[in-house]
């Protein structure tokens, strides 16, 4: 049979980098939901907060950029929601519903700028860029005679997309 010790542990290794909430944790371990939380909390009073140690290693296993994507998506649904939950509600006056439209509206405009300028391979521009250096590394490996008529082109269209997605 485990010790404290390494029960509590498997309980930090499951919460931080298995994900698993506190009730998973206690079911997978045979504990009480309330020895894991003071585990959790006694560990936070020593200076071990599993929950910075789980974000640092979710941003560090999976990256920024999927992060965002996440938040992102996350907004969406719930921007979507809120709109069905004001087209179904009759009890609101159509000129409310407009301005809670304008106020998602300017969320969202909000939101997705801050994705752009967080994770950058995620904005219009960054993808047509990685496209355009994606394409410029096939005509090198595949097409290399071409590859200076392409660097031609290259540079004068590259000004001209972050002008188009600016």
């Amino acid at each position: 049979m485990a010790s404290g010790e390494d029960k509590k542990r498997e309980a930090r290794k499951q919460f931080v980098f298995e994900r698993k909430s506190v009730p998973a944790v206690a079911l997978s371990l045979k504990l009480s939901e309330s020895t894991v939380r003071r585990w959790k909390r006694e560990a936070k009073e020593k200076g071990d907060d599993w929950m910075v140690a789980r974000s640092v290693h979710t941003i560090a296993g999976e990256g920024l950029n999927k992060i965002v994507a996440m938040v992102i998506e996350d907004f969406v649904i719930l921007t979507q929601a809120t709109i069905e939950e004001l087209k179904q509600d009759g009890t609101i006056e159509p000129k409310d519903k407009a301005k809670a439209l304008v106020l998602l509206s300017d969320s969202m405009s909000k939101a997705v700028a801050a994705a752009g300028r967080l994770a950058p391979d995620l904005s219009e521009r960054g993808i047509a860029l990685r496209v355009m250096q994606d394409l410029m590394s096939f005509v090198a490996s595949e097409f290399p005679e071409h590859a200076p008529a392409i660097q031609d082109i290259f540079e004068p269209f590259k000004a001209f997309l972050m002008e188009a997605y600016e």
